[in-house]
């Protein structure tokens, strides 16, 4: 039995139960059922999902054995945060004139640290603070938390699967204490960030992500796995490094690697048949196989390729707002795009997709949209005359020595091609920091738009291809502009905002993953993320808009994200893909109205709450 015959066996099994299996089991509110703990006294303090800390209430502490264990002031769960908070803002304070890196590794730290005692406090400090806490729990700490994993590592998070664990991996799913897992974060640590090979430390990603999941998207942090596949390392320095945590060999490749992939999606399928697996930070040489190796028969998607390509469109489906236009004039852009990694082919393939869209669906329009691209990698603008052309990047090959645009060569750098192109939009995806440089950035001044859009969307901070303090003073004020990594808003004078929109991939891959889930979607379809990416750009209102605004406030995560679920949920359905969820089966959801889906969806978000304890005696 081939790989693809036996996820869709896995699939096949996994159908049917997905409506009735919740059924009776959540027709009211998760947070309000006790939970049974088989543990009494310190061991429950100890253990970070049941340990209220000084919220057990008296009658708890009586019946659990923690009378005395415990300060006998009782707190709220509030005066448990603001008790945090004000912990954090003393921080914040003394680490104020340090080192950057070294201050923000302390505030991962102090949270690393509460996730550790608290689970429930810590998400709900997250939910609440989501804005202040969203780049230290990910982009950009978390890239610093990655390189300096081994000497951070404390208490393991998630489970390791390993190049020396082949044959192994189908009993090792079990060792996994959750009989339940929705969603699943993987990495193999090859391309993390913009920083390269980390091998086993890149589970900083899958960690980080899964955070955001619960506190964006309402997923059970119960329900939520991180993974690392580690088939070693080709970064030699980790490899010497005696206090290195992972496997100290080069890389596996070919078919050795193939094979360790396969045995762990066949073991976490076969546990888990409804799970959820999101690859994350995979070389791109590896990013586009795999997804299109499971993609058609497995609940999985890949958002470096997929989830990067909808924040990128929704920005630049708003970018056209900007302009004063409807998002149907998307199809005349011309859009420069540097960086052929998974990243930018992933960008281009979407955006050629809602192109296509627009331009009526067909093979001809397909054609007819790839005109509006122009790809450039390492070695310079990509043409049908390179010798040896990528075949992710062949599509996009322009003709050589094209006279309607200056007779571009092959290889011509990013300014000679802003230049000749004068694009709407110059799309940064390299990894490449500082690749805008002044001469590219001052070339984008000529550009035909009437508001051109700067995306700098690398990760991290330092691999940014300009900041939005260089776009604005060398392009002018009336650029929009977005980055990967947050930047301050710019003052241009005269009390005028230059907005730095962020277009992190936290705008949709909850959105995503959560509206995959309670669909009972089979696959994450291409109808899915598309609808993802329009409901982002069309979450902004027309007053924003025309400010320059085309993302909105990472504070109202929770409220995108239940909308890009709920988008993501009707065209699951709508294409008849949709098997699903507790207590609604597709017909029911094929009949329900956006209000309602609006309500299903929030009615299945997760949200912190100490819920009754009760140990059986």
């Amino acid at each position: 039995m081939s790989h693809q015959q036996l996820f869709s066996a896995l699939r096949r099994r996994a159908c049917k139960p997905l409506a009735s299996t919740y059924h009776a089991r959540f027709l009211f509110n998760e947070a309000a059922r006790p939970s049974i703990v088989h543990k009494r006294s310190t061991d429950i303090l100890h253990d970070p999902w049941f340990n209220k800390g000084t919220a057990f209430p008296l009658t708890e502490r009586d019946r659990l054995d923690l009378r005395g264990l415990l300060p006998p002031r009782v707190m709220t769960f509030q005066q448990q945060i603001d008790r945090f908070m004000n912990d954090f803002g003393r921080l914040e304070k003394a680490s104020r004139d340090g080192p950057s890196d070294t201050t923000a590794l302390a505030k991962w730290r102090i949270l690393n640290r509460l996730h550790d005692r608290n689970e429930t406090l810590y998400y709900k400090v997250l939910i609440d603070n989501i804005k202040q806490f969203a780049p230290i729990v990910y982009t950009p700490t978390v890239g610093l938390v990655c390189q300096n994993y081994s000497g951070l590592f404390r208490r393991p998070r998630g489970m390791y699967f390993s190049a020396a664990d082949k044959g192994e991996m189908m009993p090792m799913v079990y060792n996994w204490p959750a009989d339940q897992v929705d969603m699943i974060v993987v990495t193999d640590g090859s391309r993390i960030l913009g920083l390269g090979d980390l091998g086993v430390q890149g589970i900083g990603i899958p960690v980080g992500k899964l955070d955001l999941y619960v506190a964006a998207a309402g997923i059970n942090p119960q329900r939520v796995l991180p993974v690392m596949i580690d088939v070693g390392t080709n970064n030699e320095k980790l490899r010497e490094n005696p206090l290195y945590l992972g496997l100290q060999q080069p890389r596996l490749e070919d078919d050795e690697y193939l094979s360790v992939i396969d045995e762990f999606m066949e073991a976490v399928y076969t546990r888990w048949p409804n799970v959820i697996v999101q690859f994350e930070d995979f070389q791109s040489k590896w990013a586009f196989k795999l997804l299109g190796r499971y993609r058609h028969s497995c609940r999985m998607f890949n958002d470096d390729i997929q989830g990067t390509a909808g924040v990128a469109v929704a920005g630049l489906l708003g970018a056209v707002r900007a302009q004063g236009l409807p998002m149907s004039e998307f199809a005349k852009q011309k859009i420069v795009v540097v960086g052929a990694g998974s990243a930018g082919i992933g960008v281009l393939n979407s955006a050629r997709q809602a192109m296509a869209r627009m331009l009526g669906g067909t093979d001809v329009a397909f054609g007819e949209a790839s005109n509006h691209f122009w790809l450039i990698d390492k070695m310079g603008l990509v043409t049908k005359e390179r010798a040896h052309i990528d075949p992710d990047a062949e599509p996009f090959a322009r003709a050589a020595r094209e006279a309607s645009f200056g007779g571009l060569r092959e290889g011509a750098t990013v300014a000679e091609v802003v230049k000749a192109v004068k694009p709407d939009v110059l799309l940064g995806l390299s990894g490449v920091g500082g690749i805008f440089n002044q001469e590219v950035l001052e070339a984008m001044r000529e550009s035909t738009c009437p508001r051109p859009a700067i995306f700098a969307m690398s990760n991290p901070t330092k691999n940014a291809e300009c900041t939005a303090e260089e776009a604005f003073r060398h392009v002018g004020p009336h650029i929009v502009f977005a980055s990967g990594s947050p930047f301050a808003d710019v003052e241009l004078g005269d009390g005028k905002i230059g907005h730095a929109n962020q277009g992190n991939n936290m705008y949709l891959f909850p959105g995503i993953g959560l509206g995959t889930l309670v669909s009972g979607a089979q696959i994450v379809s291409d109808g899915m993320l598309q609808a993802a990416a329009e409901c982002l750009a069309a979450y902004i209102k027309d007053e924003e808009v025309e400010n320059g605004i085309i993302f909105p406030s990472i504070s109202s995560i929770r409220d995108i994200t239940k909308h890009v679920a709920a988008a993501v949920m009707r065209e699951a359905s709508k294409e008849g893909i949709a098997e699903g969820y507790r207590d609604k089966n597709p017909q029911e959801m094929a009949d329900m109205s956006e209000e309602d889906v609006l309500k299903h969806v929030e009615h299945n978000m997760w949200y912190p709450t100490y819920s009754p304890l009760v140990s059986p005696r």
